[in-house]
């Protein structure tokens, strides 16, 4: 009798033992790897040429509290190149700027590109952005004069999305930054320029696309043409001014050089239903003011994963 006692406790000592390596702890750190893929795009702005922002790392945290800090230092086999590093720079820093006006209608720039990570569950991202000089980070307006970008909150902070995402141990997690710049840059009285970034986290295995043309009736002299793209069916569509409901994304409209067509892409959302809405008055559009916005034409579209939903105004 008393060996069988032993025996049953000792296999349920061992079950439980099996239990706790195998599930852990909602605080243990998870041995395993995965890798990370992080890209950027861009929703454009009407009233700039370009819209520089520089980048010298980037900060992502663990469920488990975690912190790793990555920087972009140059190659020191190869100046002209940059490499990602868990260390601060051994070599000259090396960042990344970006001109996010080229980034429109689905392209994309790398900031990590298959980084290995600890698997497992993350709480946020940090961009870290650099603001300090006068052309780290600036705008380009249609005069051509440049101003540089200020940030209110600090650089100190960067640029925090708060959405979470999954490193899965031996596989590999692919998002997209779209870094919304209708909603984002904001013109002062005084002449100055600020970010107020707002940043969309999408996860790259779940998204879709819409796009289409636009009627060139619907496109007159004058007219500052946009999409602009709210997330749920029969919404009826409002400016941006951070009042619900506000644009996911949006999407300009611009004349295809081989088919003349007015064209649009609206790029990385997550599948499931959106409405659509056309406006000629995006360039009037000030994201710190509720304007009456007159949209000319309004659809309710099903997004599906990795695929091209076709709309045409």
């Amino acid at each position: 009798m008393a060996i069988s006692f032993f025996l049953k406790h000792t296999a349920s000592l061992m079950a439980c033992a099996v239990l706790l390596a195998g599930c852990g702890s909602g605080n243990s750190v998870n041995t395993g790897t995965g890798s990370l893929t992080l890209r950027i795009t861009d929703a454009a702005v009407d009233s700039a040429r370009q819209v520089y922002i520089q980048f010298h790392g980037l900060e992502i945290q663990h469920a488990n509290g975690m912190l790793t800090t990555l920087y972009y230092c140059q190659d020191a086999a190869d100046a002209s190149k940059t490499v990602v590093s868990s260390a601060a720079c051994s070599t000259a820093a090396a960042p990344k700027k970006i001109n996010l006006l080229a980034l429109g209608g689905g392209q994309t720039d790398v900031l990590l590109n298959g980084y290995v990570l600890p698997a497992g569950h993350y709480n946020w991202i940090r961009l870290m952005v650099d603001t300090a000089g006068m052309h780290d980070s600036y705008i380009v307006v249609a005069d051509g004069a440049d101003y540089e970008l200020t940030i209110p909150s600090g650089d100190e902070s960067g640029l925090k999305l708060n959405r979470s995402i999954d490193i899965p141990v031996g596989g590999s997690a692919d998002f997209t930054i779209d870094f919304d710049l209708r909603k984002s840059v904001h013109a002062t009285g005084s002449g100055q320029y600020l970010l107020r970034p707002t940043l969309r986290l999408a996860d790259n295995s779940l998204a879709g696309t819409v796009a289409g043309t636009v009627n060139p009736l619907q496109v007159p002299a004058g007219c500052t043409p946009a999409v602009y793209v709210f997330t749920g069916a029969g919404i009826t569509p409002d400016d941006i001014d951070g009042i619900t409901p506000d644009p996911v994304t949006t999407a300009s409209v611009q004349i295809d050089s081989v088919s003349g067509e007015y064209r649009y892409n609206a790029a990385f959302l997550e599948a499931g239903d959106y409405t659509i809405a056309h406006t000629c008055q995006a360039a009037v559009d000030d994201p710190a003011v509720d304007d009456a916005l007159v949209f000319t034409s309004t659809a309710t579209v099903a997004v599906n994963a990795n695929t091209i939903t076709v709309h045409n105004f």
